[in-house]
């Protein structure tokens, strides 16, 4: 399952970053809040669908993260030595070679 959700979350990144980068830029830099003409609180009329799959693909994003994060730490107290079956070695049968009369 989670190896499902790790791929999820590196498409959601390649599709947020590809939106976010198909986006036409609304400001110019630090001067955009020292009065251009678009202010900070103004009407910019209806958003965009490009705006709304941006804020969808990172909601999705951020709800995908913190679910990988709840299994990751739900596993942490899991070993991976806790699922080794431990065997007693058994010794090896030794030879006996008959020993010779004593004189």
């Amino acid at each position: 399952m989670t190896s499902t959700l790790i791929i999820i979350q590196i498409a959601l990144a390649v599709l947020l970053t590809i939106a976010v980068l198909m986006q036409k830029s609304s400001s110019i830099g630090l001067g955009a809040y020292s009065g251009s003409n678009e202010s900070l609180f103004g009407a910019k009329g209806p958003v965009s669908f490009l705006q709304k799959a941006t804020f969808t693909l990172g909601l999705l994003f951020v709800i995908n993260t913190l679910t990988l994060v709840y299994m990751y730490n739900s596993q942490k107290t899991v070993s991976v030595i806790d699922n080794v079956k431990i065997t007693q070695p058994v010794a090896p049968k030794v030879p006996t070679v008959p020993s010779a009369p004593v004189k």
